[in-house]
């Protein structure tokens, strides 16, 4: 596993907290949360940016401007929609989709290789997310336009993700400027569509922590990763995030283990110990801006 490859596993264990710091938030509206929490994971990473004088890292091309603002907010909207009009616990796993076509869509995106052992990894971490699932079956048809947004924000994180990969010229830096492009367009919305509720003070440390992680520095570590690792190999690892996060929401008093949950733990581990054991192939070159 490269360095980089170690940057996006950080990223996913930032991810993983992601539940806990949500249920901490609970009562600030979705928009107006993603607003915040990019606010300040957009600002910090500004502030860092420049401190190191790389201001000019931010001056990019409009495609790299549509492929993070669109990536970030249209994910986000997607996912905090999808759990407000399907039960959420069945919606959020739904939204875990993404680990396995981040896998798939590497080889058509990228040319990557897809061997055996890598495929037989997906299919583990599938399985895994399957028996979260618990077979949820015979649910209300005003659930499926919310899994519908759960499917097509899989879809949009994997496709923002893979495709970061061919905008390898874009510097990591850059993110700062997609963060609080994301956040605007986000309160933008807000505005529109929701009512502003002031945070009490359990809620204004929740954004805080989610901004400088879940919603701030992992983006900066995921875009690293995945310009610079292996995104067959991060895809495939990113089941893990859904048996942390439920480890972490038990943890914390939100439900109670049972065999369901430590075998799918196991079969998301051995996925992942799988695929990392695959044959790597051929990035494909990264496209200039």
């Amino acid at each position: 596993m490269s360095r980089h490859d170690m940057l996006g596993g950080v990223a996913l264990v930032l991810w993983a907290f992601l539940g806990v710091l949500t249920r901490l938030a609970a009562g600030i509206p979705p928009l107006q949360l993603t607003a915040m929490a990019m606010t300040v994971g957009g600002a910090a990473g500004l502030a860092v940016v420049l401190a190191r004088g790389q201001a000019s890292r931010l001056r990019q091309g409009a495609l790299a401007w549509a492929h993070g603002v669109g990536g970030l907010a249209g994910y986000h909207a997607l996912y905090f929609a999808a759990l407000a009009l399907a039960p959420p616990v069945e919606a959020n796993l739904l939204n875990y989709l993404w680990p396995l076509l981040i896998v798939l869509l590497s080889a058509p995106v990228l040319g990557l290789a897809l061997d055996a052992r890598r495929l037989s990894g997906v299919v583990l971490g599938l399985a895994g997310c399957a028996l979260l699932l618990g077979g949820g079956a015979g649910f209300a048809p005003a659930a499926w336009p919310g899994f519908l947004c759960a499917a097509a924000a899989a879809l949009v994180w994997a496709l923002y993700s893979v495709t970061a990969r061919r905008l390898a010229g874009v510097p990591t830096e850059a993110v700062a400027g997609f963060c609080l492009g994301a956040a605007l367009l986000s309160g933008v919305l807000h505005a529109l569509t929701e009512t502003t509720v002031v945070p009490d003070a359990r809620q204004a440390v929740a954004v805080l922590l989610m901004g400088l992680g879940p919603l701030g520095a992992a983006f900066f570590l995921w875009d690293a990763g995945m310009k610079r690792g292996d995104p067959r190999l991060l895809g495939t690892l990113a089941y893990a995030t859904p048996v942390a996060s439920t480890a972490l929401l038990l943890a914390a008093g939100e439900g109670q283990a049972g065999w369901r949950v430590l075998a799918a733990a196991a079969l998301v581990a051995g996925g992942g110990l799988l695929a990392a054991m695959g044959r790597g192939g051929k990035p494909a070159k990264a496209a200039r801006l």
